[in-house]
């Protein structure tokens, strides 16, 4: 046991599917990267047992809602519904904290994101690891980072209703992994890159949920099998030759890859016609390769565009998409700062 801090920031960063998202849900292998964007989660002890959250920039309008202590309902106040996606995920790692810890005292929680939720960048994983990591440390808990990413995992399993470990992972160690499903627990590996990888981001806004396109993808497997079971195996193979690309510093072979990647998910329908303009956009504008991130139905798109930044920057925003340029970050879910009474 730690002591207990009244008031602990925590961050953990977003992400960015390189290669393999879907086909890890079914046990294939898929590479994630940490990027330089973060989401910062401070946790302030209370005198009482209420859970106060104020999500103020999570690109939906701020609120401020106040939960009666763990496990009981939520009185909102508000005509925005849709913020309940949003904080679904923080209120269910303070229950999941909780729990595996066996504290139960009320808080205020403050969020702040420098990437939109929703968009396809593990958002919603970084927010349940850095609040799980501020929670635990608030209330005197130093979990193990493969704790913290377990539990990640368990809140976004139990709100999605499926999910891979890949988005927690990479949000607790930082880095790229290589990410093996297995029975019980995963095999994550660093992958050690010769060279950087320079990327540009486009986000177009969501027309589904994670949650809404992994039922998509499964309601297509359930009707053709073993079509869609060869298109997954497929990506699978395809993670398997980046790694080494990858390792080996082949920039131009992980472009071309990262093109294949795309066509076999366009292929079980996740992505969209926005995504598809990103993604032929980078292409046209000089990116060795492009493709959607993430679970699909919008969001974002990624391209490897050594020296054409700036090209491909403009060739996304022509295309209808917000652009931002990314690099891959070595630093994982962290503690920032903490207070003691």
């Amino acid at each position: 046991m730690m002591i207990a801090l009244t008031k602990v920031t925590a961050s953990a960063p977003g992400k960015v599917a390189l290669f393999g998202e879907h086909a890890v849900v079914y046990g294939h292998q898929a590479m994630a990267g940490a990027i330089d964007r973060r989401v910062r989660v401070t946790v302030e002890q209370r005198s009482d047992d209420l859970i106060k959250i104020h999500a103020m920039d999570l690109s939906i309008p701020g609120i401020v809602l106040t939960i009666g202590g763990l496990g009981k309902d939520v009185s909102i106040e508000t005509d925005y519904v849709r913020i309940m996606d949003a904080v679904g995920y923080i209120r269910k790692a303070i229950e999941v904290t909780s729990s595996h810890c066996g504290i139960k005292k009320g808080i205020n929680v403050h969020i702040k994101s420098e990437m939109p939720v929703g968009a396809g960048l593990g958002t919603s994983a970084a927010v349940s690891v850095a609040t799980i990591l501020a929670y635990s440390t608030a209330m005197g808990h130093e979990l193990k980072s493969d704790e913290v990413s377990a539990l990640g995992h368990k809140v976004e399993l139990e709100v999605q209703g499926a999910a891979s470990p890949m988005d927690t992972a990479v949000a607790t160690r930082g880095g790229i992994l290589l990410i093996r499903p297995l029975i019980g627990k995963a095999s994550i590996t660093p992958v050690k890159v010769e060279q950087g990888l320079p990327l540009v981001v486009g986000y177009t806004p969501r027309e589904c949920g994670t949650g809404e396109m992994l039922r998509r993808v499964r309601n297509l497997r359930d009707a053709a099998p073993e079509s869609v079971d060869s298109i997954l195996c497929s990506i699978g193979k395809v993670v398997s030759e980046a790694d080494s690309a990858m390792r080996s510093g082949d920039l131009r072979r992980v472009g071309m890859l990262m093109n294949v990647n795309h066509g076999l998910l366009e292929s079980i329908g996740v992505s969209t016609k926005k995504l598809n303009e990103m993604v032929y956009s980078a292409r046209s504008a000089g990116a060795l390769g492009s493709k959607l991130t993430g679970a699909g139905g919008g969001g974002c798109a990624i391209a490897l565009c050594p020296g054409r930044e700036q090209d491909v920057m403009t060739a996304l925003s022509l295309a209808g998409g917000t652009a931002f340029r990314s690099s891959i970050s070595g630093k994982g879910a962290c503690i920032e700062k903490g207070e003691s009474s």
